[in-house]
């Protein structure tokens, strides 16, 4: 199992703040900065003042001066404005994540996935953010439903806002893997519910579906690698195994009969990240997919990017039903204990 570990990223001398810091994403990568990173500050920039108190109570055995709460919703400028004053890095986590909200409300899912990420490239610009960097999802390739939609346009803002910095020194950058091991929501808390409750069948849309799955410290190091390599544009991609539902569902709930539901509204039989119209720009490093912009920036002859790396073959696509790497029993039971 690929751990994404950094090999010399300093954040001592950084101020770094997580939009979206009381979710899971953010309370991990919090957690991870004070443990093996020791920041100057760090800003957990969310909505929910009850997360934020039950997170502040968590983190109270490390020093309380070196992480600070700060309530304020990225559909807000000014509030952001304000809130990344004295910030280094902006680690953009914050979304509307589920596919049936996403549908059921649309324009609550533009605003923050698409204004407000336009809202934090206005903000890390105004303040000269050093580097940016906001979470994609595998839905945003080649999308079927409003959330992966929205993520799409996000992704081009952030891609794009690398033309309009100007003489200041902000640079953004994607990050984009797929579905997190036991996150909320996801499917393996529903498993060990309906284990738990003794059912007597367990409901599978389609037993070919498949999905890519990372777990939450594998995502947390892959999105800091991807920090201490960023050079501004890229989409980052990492190489994650797949797993059929149906085998994830007899691991967690052996000896169980499956009732295939069908597929729900928005949902693909596979997930794609890196689509094959993407390849043309794609590099391949040892344990990552760089989808390079397909425009060239202001100064792309003054930096060195991923040239000396192979490019994909033309029509290359990295999808979880043609991956190569898929989650063994040995895997997903070093996966279980994660969770």
């Amino acid at each position: 199992m690929r751990h994404f570990t950094p090999n010399n990223l300093d954040l001592t001398q950084s101020s770094i703040l997580v939009t979206g810091g009381t979710g899971s994403f953010g309370k991990c990568f919090i957690e991870t900065l004070i443990r093996d990173y020791n920041p100057k500050r760090i800003v957990a920039y969310s909505r929910d003042e009850l997360k934020q108190y039950e997170m502040e109570q968590a983190l109270s055995k490390y020093s309380p001066h070196q992480v600070r709460f700060f309530i304020g919703d990225v559909r807000d400028r000014d509030r952001l404005n304000l809130a990344l004053r004295g910030i280094d890095i902006v680690i953009h986590a914050a979304a509307l994540k589920q596919v049936p909200a996403a549908e059921y409300n649309p324009m609550e899912c533009i605003r923050t996935n698409v204004m407000g990420a336009e809202n934090v490239v206005r903000a890390s610009i105004d303040n000269n953010i050093k580097k940016v960097i906001a979470l994609s999802t595998d839905k945003a390739a080649n999308p079927i439903n409003l959330y992966g939609a929205s993520k799409l346009a996000s992704d081009k803002i952030f891609v794009s806002s690398n033309n309009i910095v100007g003489p200041g020194e902000t640079r953004f950058s994607v990050v984009r893997y797929g579905n997190v091991f036991g996150s909320r929501g996801s499917v393996i808390p529903f498993f060990q519910k309906l284990k738990k409750e003794g059912a007597k069948t367990i409901p599978i849309t389609d037993e070919r579906m498949t999905r890519f799955w990372i777990t939450l410290p594998q995502g947390v190091n892959f999105v800091l690698s991807s920090l201490e390599m960023m050079k501004g544009g890229e989409i980052f991609v990492p190489k994650i195994p797949s797993m059929k539902m149906t085998d994830l569902a007899n691991v967690i709930v052996p000896n169980t009969p499956h009732e295939i539901v069908g597929i729900r509204p928005g949902e693909k039989l596979h997930e794609i990240m890196v689509p094959f119209d993407d390849s043309r720009s794609t590099y391949e490093l040892e344990d990552r997919y760089v989808i390079e912009p397909s425009f060239k920036f202001w100064d792309a002859n003054e930096v060195e990017r991923y040239e000396a790396y192979e490019k994909v073959e033309e029509g290359f696509s990295y999808s979880s039903d043609n991956n190569k790497e898929w989650v063994s029993e040995e895997v997903l039971e070093d996966m279980m204990k994660v969770i």
